[in-house]
């Protein structure tokens, strides 16, 4: 045995004899004010629009599925990519079949730079920057938010929190999953950047267009 091997096993013990670490206190950096749903919904809209990306509350989900395929009725020709999720397979219900990509068949770069839009559902809102938190298993997912002209987000209302710190508790577990794979990307607009001149452009980067669809 080699001394890595002695010095592996050694740090290995030594870890086991331990009890199992607790999971941080999630730091209260901004103090919880507890609003409404309605009111989180108001203010992650504002903050969104600041950012150049538009929201659009559904009362429900067939009147989310109308405004995608309105959304989807303006776009060029070509396939609409989305994650798998139950979420937006319900969104997706009135959409043609051949339209739609989910993925299957992980395509890379090149494909998804091709689509017209994507769909990806939001597992957080943050009404305190617009932001929205999306989990991405695989690359192709991932790509999903930033390789397409226009990024459709999915949500539900009781998804939204106030700020990252209200969430930290769920995000936490999830975080801590062994079996989970893949990462956590926020969104909180479309791509933008400025030049020395302080001129702002959209879409240099990714997604030009940022629609998300809050339901309930």
């Amino acid at each position: 045995m080699s001394s890595r091997d002695n010095i592996l096993g050694r740090i290995r013990t030594a870890l086991a004899d331990d009890p199992p670490l607790e999971r941080p206190a999630a730091p209260e950096v901004w103090p919880r004010e507890s609003p409404s749903v309605d009111a989180m919904a108001d203010r992650f809209a504002q903050e969104l629009e600041e950012l150049a990306g538009e929201t659009h509350r559904c009362a429900s989900m067939e009147d989310a599925r109308a405004k995608l395929s309105e959304l989807v009725a303006g776009l060029d020709e070509g396939k609409i990519g989305a994650i798998d999720h139950p979420l937006t397979r319900e969104l997706a219900a009135d959409l043609p079949a051949d339209r739609i990509d989910w993925g299957a068949a992980e395509p890379d770069a090149p494909t998804v730079a091709t689509w017209a839009a994507s769909v990806v559902p939001a597992d957080c809102l943050l009404a305190d920057t617009g932001t929205c938190m999306v989990a991405c298993a695989t690359t192709h997912e991932r790509l999903m938010c930033y390789l397409t002209p226009v990024c459709v987000v999915i949500a539900r209302a009781d998804r939204l929190f106030e700020h990252l710190p209200a969430a930290w508790d769920e995000l936490a577990g999830r975080i801590a999953d062994p079996e989970l794979r893949g990462e956590f990307v926020f969104i909180s607009g479309p791509s933008r950047t400025a030049d020395i001149e302080k001129i702002l452009i959209l879409g240099v980067h990714g997604p030009k267009r940022l629609v998300v669809l809050v339901v309930g």
